[in-house]
């Protein structure tokens, strides 16, 4: 079984992405637009999940999430943004 999800979010009134990982996605996402008071995400409300990846170890999930923060993740969620902003 898989607990862990990286997540990408993105927030269209301001062109921005975000990505984290969780164990609780609803719960993270709910968190990033509605709970909480401060930091990143509260500044470019409101998000949409625009791509997820799942793993079965919290160190998966966080190598994962490190690689999207690398240049060239950057540059793969170029791509990733590309295709969500095609489709949706």
């Amino acid at each position: 079984m898989e607990n862990y999800v990286v997540y990408i979010l993105y927030s269209r009134k301001f062109d921005k992405t975000y990505v984290g990982y969780s164990q609780d996605l609803i719960d993270r996402f709910y968190s990033h637009n509605f709970f909480a008071t401060k930091g990143y995400t509260v500044r470019y409300r409101p998000w949409e999940v625009m791509h997820l990846e799942f793993f079965k170890t919290q160190k998966q999930a966080m190598q994962q999430e490190k690689y999207y923060k690398s240049g060239v993740g950057r540059e793969k969620i170029k791509i990733l943004k590309a295709i969500f902003l095609k489709n949706n």
